[in-house]
């Protein structure tokens, strides 16, 4: 069975930085993309930030310019720079992972900033 792992999330004051990653374990082939999502109460699930097996990066227009995804050299794994964090950034941010068949979700890493 796949599992996506988030883990780095937690409490941090405005201004600050925090560093998420995912790992995956379970048998599954490498990951097309993979990207972070967010949720904040009450609202939708929205794309934070997207990238590919080759490197090419998405950023939603919010986080351009402090958050950076990267993926790491073990296999479907992948972080989520987070600078100059803002209130607004507070949420539940998600893993996930896209191969050619499933799309996979991790279970979320609350992130609160404070002002």
């Amino acid at each position: 069975q796949v599992q996506l792992v988030e883990g780095g999330g937690g409490l941090v004051q405005a201004g600050g930085s925090l560093r998420l990653s995912c790992v995956t374990s379970g048998s599954t082939s490498s990951f097309n993309l993979m990207g972070w999502y967010r949720q904040a109460p009450g609202e939708e699930r929205e794309l934070v930030a997207r990238i590919t097996s080759g490197g090419s990066e998405m950023y939603a227009d919010s986080v351009k310019g402090r958050f950076t995804i990267s993926r790491g050299n073990v296999k479907n794994t992948v972080y989520l720079q987070m600078n100059s964090l803002k209130a607004e950034d507070t949420a539940v941010y998600y893993c996930t992972g896209w191969s050619a068949v499933n799309v996979y979700w991790g279970q979320g890493t609350q992130v609160t900033v404070s002002s």
